[in-house]
């Protein structure tokens, strides 16, 4: 009865925030970027949330937590110094700067007047929409078997609930509703997360006794052929930390900060943000080896493979009381809905701004872009549903690929764009197809297991690529330059 009370209450609030997100969203920036007026705490906040979905909490924290145990921890750390702290301190100056410098809203918009390639955006803007799609039907995936195992209703009703209030703020809203709503979701995941390692940890006996037996267990779990190399660990490490430098619905949040004067409070909110998540979620994952044995964790079918998904929903279930599970459900759910709402807005952005002829008048109250951008969500909603529900082959090995896909085209295009005045068209082709048909075949041929080192190097090598293409073809116009870099320090 608990976790309905808070659930509907959770909605109610979220439903309130769109209808007056959408009050204030009068222009295609306002509903695209808030009108570039975040503060610290809300840009803060929102990276946050955005960094962290239902996957950490349930499948990944789970399958990393028992196959890597302690080491797992590395990988919290490596979000928080590296996807966090870096990201801000390294990137949203320049990024905040330039994008305005060049008036632009979206990354493909950013490539495409930064290196005076025509055609740049609307390449760029397909491979946001082709592969973040089936991201977020894979957010909703995660989501529809949460509530059907803690609800006990069908997953399909589950899928329905999402979509109906996802769509409800988002559409209404847009980023200023997404923003509003992931400061209310980041305090209960936040204290959630607390709450949720203080409970688990005190059933071990004490934090101290408690990780001393995930060292003692994990060695008995484990066999020494089982257990990740440090090349294993680093790419995943590398992958979760440094990809999303790269991923627009990551670095959209620098577009949209109010003034230069936020960057250094917003960095720490948000790495301290990061650091309780992140270590939380792994926490909990590499508690199983206390309260579980190999034989006793949950299986696919009689006798079937583990099930990663389901070490700690049935952790938490054993353990927890209801109402304190109702406020980790919310945690998920509000890690889950902020990363999605987040992805819904970047892909619809890709066709109403990216390609859609009308962005001219971008800052017009009579622009008709925002009224694309809302039927866009809308329907992109709508396919992230049909794609959850019907789990076509396909489209679960874009799934796989997307994270890799989305990382390896644009990260090494984007930071050479921001640091770098030699950098050409040619450069930014090369590195973001190179990235990008790399992860394609790397994910292939290395297979799914691999999938962390098939993005670790479809992020590394465009930034060979790159700088070699440049150095032996044409650079932008001066006057290009000259804009994009003003009062910026090349």
């Amino acid at each position: 009865m608990a976790s309905i009370v808070l659930l509907v209450l959770f909605f109610a609030i979220m439903t309130a925030v769109g209808i007056w997100g959408m009050r204030k969203t009068r222009s295609l920036s306002d509903f695209f970027l808030g009108g570039r007026n975040m503060g610290p705490w809300i840009s803060a906040i929102a990276y946050g949330t955005s960094y962290f979905s239902a996957v950490i909490f349930i499948g990944f924290a789970g399958k990393q937590g028992w196959m890597f145990g302690i080491h797992a921890l590395w990988i919290a750390l490596g979000n928080a110094l590296i996807g966090a702290a870096g990201a801000w301190l390294v990137l949203a100056r320049r990024t905040r700067r330039m994008t305005q410098n060049l008036d632009a809203m979206t990354m493909p918009e950013f490539l495409q007047e930064r290196y005076e390639a025509t055609h740049l955006k609307p390449v760029s803007a397909v491979i946001i929409f082709f592969f973040l799609i089936p991201y977020s039907a894979s957010v909703f995936k995660g989501l529809g078997h949460l509530f059907e195992a803690v609800f006990g209703i069908s997953y399909d009703t589950a899928l329905l609930l999402m979509i109906g209030f996802t769509g409800v703020y988002l559409v209404l809203g847009g980023y200023f509703a997404i923003a509003m709503t992931d400061l209310i979701q980041g305090f209960f995941m936040f204290f959630g997360s607390i709450t949720m390692v203080g409970v688990v940890y005190g059933n071990g006996g004490g934090f101290v006794a408690t990780l001393q037996k995930v060292i003692e267990n994990y060695s008995l779990h484990i066999p020494a052929a089982a257990r990740p190399s440090f090349l294993t660990i680093f790419s995943l490490v590398f992958m979760t930390s440094f990809g999303p430098w790269g991923l627009p619905q990551m670095v959209q949040k620098f577009y949209a900060i109010k003034d230069e004067s936020i960057i250094k409070k917003a960095a720490i909110v948000t790495t301290v943000f990061a650091t309780i998540i992140g270590f939380s979620a792994y926490l909990v994952g590499i508690s199983s080896h206390v309260f579980f044995s190999p034989d006793s964790l949950p299986k696919m079918g009689q006798g079937g493979a583990i099930n990663f998904d389901s070490i700690v929903p049935t952790l938490l279930t054993r353990l927890l009381p209801e109402l304190l599970l109702a406020l980790i459900l919310l945690l998920v759910l509000s890690a889950s809905m902020s990363t999605l709402s987040s992805l819904i807005l970047v892909s619809s952005s890709s066709v109403a701004i990216d390609l859609y002829p009308g962005r001219a008048e971008a800052n017009s109250e009579k622009d008709r872009s925002i009224a694309m951008m809302r039927f866009l969500s809308a329907i992109f909603i709508i396919v992230s549903y049909f794609i959850s529900r019907f789990q076509f082959e396909v489209i679960v090995t874009l799934m796989s690929l997307s994270w890799g896909a989305v990382a390896g085209s644009f990260t090494a295009p984007y930071m050479y764009g921001l640091f770098w005045k030699r950098a050409t068209k040619a450069g930014a082709y090369a590195g973001l197809f190179s990235g990008l048909l790399l992860e394609i075949v790397l994910f292939f041929v290395l297979g799914p297991a691999q999938a962390p080192l098939a993005a670790t190097f479809a992020i590394l090598i465009p930034f060979i690529i790159v700088p070699v293409v440049s150095l032996f073809t044409k650079t932008p116009s001066d006057g290009r330059l000259a804009a994009a870099f003003e009062r910026i320090r090349a």
